[in-house]
């Protein structure tokens, strides 16, 4: 059984704020910090590094999501590691050697998953399905904070999740972008259970958010 958990996406907060924003989601009972890595050339914005990593770790007790949108993944995987992530995603569409990338991220005792952009179909996933920690759907394209979900996310969705169930596997099954209180329940019933959220959480209040949100979990088989 994999219960469904919420991860804060930190791109939405208040920069100037950040580690008082941490300690409120960390408070508000938020599972997972989710880290957006983008280096301007796989996506058209800038964010942060391992030294900010590093010290964002130094600040909560919750785990980091680390998501390299990034145009040489295998470059990074190791300070970012160095830097506190339980958790590396590198996107399918910028790696040649995905799974030897994978396997080095996994052999540092750390969790490994797989990102697709919204026009990759999740059947390119299928060589690599059974020994990956996770897919995040990316339900807007990636680069920046505040779009619209693509609804057809939750088709991708469906579909992992019915090849995890059918080939009795246990990878997680992230979805980020666009996310909030009226659609996260659609996304809980295809099957998803790591939601990410930012501009939702971020822009209202963090512990009303997160109360409503627990109460939309169930238990993913």
């Amino acid at each position: 059984m994999i219960q469904t958990k919420l991860l804060a996406s930190i791109l939405s907060c208040n920069f100037l704020k950040l580690e008082e924003e941490i300690k409120e989601i960390e408070t508000a009972g938020c599972d997972m910090l989710h880290l957006d890595i983008m280096d301007g050339n796989f996506v058209p914005n800038i964010t942060i590094g391992p030294d900010i990593t590093r010290q964002i770790h130094s600040t909560t007790n919750l785990n980091l999501d680390v998501h390299l949108m990034v145009a040489n993944p295998s470059f990074w995987v190791q300070k970012f590691i160095d830097a506190g992530a339980w958790s590396i995603t590198i996107h399918q569409e910028v790696d040649y050697h995905l799974n030897r990338l994978i396997n080095s991220i996994k052999e540092k005792n750390t969790r490994a998953l797989v990102s697709i952009n919204p026009a990759t179909s999740p059947a390119l996933l299928e060589y690599i399905l059974d020994y990956i920690d996770g897919v995040l759907v990316m339900s807007v394209n990636p680069g920046f904070g505040g779009q619209a979900f693509i609804e057809n996310s939750i088709k991708k969705i469906e579909y992992l999740a019915k090849y995890r169930y059918i080939n009795n596997l246990d990878f997680v099954i992230q979805v980020d972008g666009g996310v909030n209180l009226a659609n996260a329940k659609n996304l809980i019933d295809a099957g998803a259970n790591e939601i990410i959220v930012g501009s939702a959480l971020f822009k209202n209040n963090k512990n009303d958010f997160v109360k409503k949100f627990k109460s939309l979990e169930r238990f993913i088989i």
